[in-house]
Parts: C-alpha cells; sequence; structure tokens
C-alpha cells in the first residue's frame, strides 16, 4: 500500500512539474506565434467555406508575419 502511495505521488508531481511548464508555453505560442479560428459564413467564399456548405473551416492564424510586415497581396488578414 505505502509503495502504491509513493507511486501516485511521483505521478501526481510529474504531471503537475508538466503542467506548469507546458501551460505558459502553449499560451505564449497562441499569443505570439499562431493561434487557430473557426471561419464561418459566407463573406470568405470561394477561399474559405466553398460551396453552400454550413460547416466551418478552421484556419491558422500566423501572428509572426503581421509583427515583420510580412504581409503579401493574397494572403487573408483577420482582424478582431
Amino acid at each position: 500500500m505505502a509503495q502504491a502511495q509513493g507511486f501516485g505521488r511521483k505521478y501526481i508531481k510529474a504531471f503537475f512539474k508538466g503542467f506548469f511548464v507546458a501551460v505558459p508555453v502553449t499560451v505564449t505560442f497562441l499569443d505570439r506565434v499562431a493561434c487557430v479560428a473557426r471561419v464561418e459564413g459566407a463573406s470568405m467564399q470561394p477561399s474559405l467555406n466553398p460551396g453552400e456548405r454550413q460547416v466551418s473551416d478552421v484556419v491558422l492564424l500566423n501572428h509572426w508575419s503581421i509583427r515583420n510586415y510580412e504581409v503579401q497581396r493574397g494572403d487573408i488578414v483577420s482582424l478582431v
């Protein structure tokens, strides 16, 4: 029984150690580099949501290009 408790403590300690590293790294990545967004509606057709589908598309928004002013003609820009 004592060995099971020791294993449980090790498991929980390793989980929290990984959690406290993964969360800040993920938040920083989503804030500074890129994030995921859903695109719905007819305003982006035919590039996104082609045809009469009611399914939304999922896109990766690149924050890095905007920061370096590397936007080119034909790029899709998302504003909040």
